[in-house]
């Protein structure tokens, strides 16, 4: 394990250091009528359900190099599922550079890992407002480490793994491990920002802000998506054929959401753009 001057460590003992990467995303749509609602959510429900989010898990296990001892998987009803995976160590198979601040990889084509007592979670919400069209789906994924790989090397599959409109990500290194010599380390890996482990291309999709606790070792970002096209955010409908009228107001709705999820608080007045 490197220090701070990038020297390898002898350690004494394992290294359990636990490192969390905890991240929401929300897709949002706009339901014209109640039929469309109903779609939309048993349309999010087949894209996202309990297989699928098992699929997706077993690649971040294998992104981070770990072994699934255990599948638990529920679809909900009416709406939404559950998959939580129990995972352990599996022998490094390479040079493991898996803690430098670069994005990871979008397939899981590399095994490069040690990790024990270790979880994957991920469950999904889909909700709609009760009165003026707007439809929500959220997922909350967990992915929990205890040795030196990192989970944020998931981060970029995990991002263009869903229809992420907007992206919570919470990331903290937790305990401490020792050196031959008993000094502690509460952190083993150089981070400045959550967003050197994301790729350019999506970096430049998204406005960004970051709130970093540097001493505490917690880090956080959360992203929106630039640009907005109308038409991504309709449901069994195409911007062509709504009055300009109609057109203005659900563009309006559809802003207000997004800009209420990615700043945490109800906005009092409607942004006009």
């Amino acid at each position: 394990m490197p220090d701070s001057l990038g020297t390898k460590l002898k350690l004494h003992g394992f290294n359990n250091l636990t490192k969390t990467l905890s991240f929401n995303i929300y897709d949002i749509c706009y339901t014209q009528t109640d039929a469309q609602q109903r779609e939309y959510i048993e349309y999010i429900d087949e894209e996202y359900n309990a297989e699928r989010l098992t699929n997706i898990l077993t690649d971040v296990a294998d992104i981070i190099g770990a072994n699934i001892l255990n599948i638990a998987r529920q679809d909900y009803d009416p709406q939404g599922a559950s998959v939580t995976m129990l995972i352990s160590e599996e022998p490094v198979l390479s040079q493991d550079r898996s803690n430098t601040e670069s994005p990871g990889p979008l397939l899981p084509d590399a095994v490069v890992a040690h990790l024990d007592k270790s979880h994957i979670t991920v469950h999904t919400y889909p909700e709609s407002h009760p009165d003026n069209g707007i439809s929500t789906f959220r997922a909350d994924i967990d992915v929990s480490t205890c040795g030196r790989i990192s989970p944020l090397k998931a981060l970029n599959y995990l991002i263009h793994s869903f229809e992420s409109d907007i992206v919570t990500m919470d990331y903290r290194v937790r305990g401490f491990t020792r050196d031959v010599k008993g000094r502690k380390y509460f952190i083993d890996h150089k981070i400045n920002s959550i967003q050197n482990y994301i790729a350019r291309d999506t970096l430049d999709r998204y406005q960004m802000i970051d709130v970093n606790v540097y001493q505490e070792n917690i880090f956080h970002t959360k992203m929106m998506l630039k640009e907005f096209d109308l038409d991504n955010y309709l449901f069994g409908v195409q911007a062509r054929d709504l009055d300009p009228a109609d057109s203005r107001t659900i563009r309006r709705r559809l802003q207000r959401e997004m800009l209420e999820i990615f700043y945490g608080r109800n906005l009092t007045k409607i942004p006009k753009k």
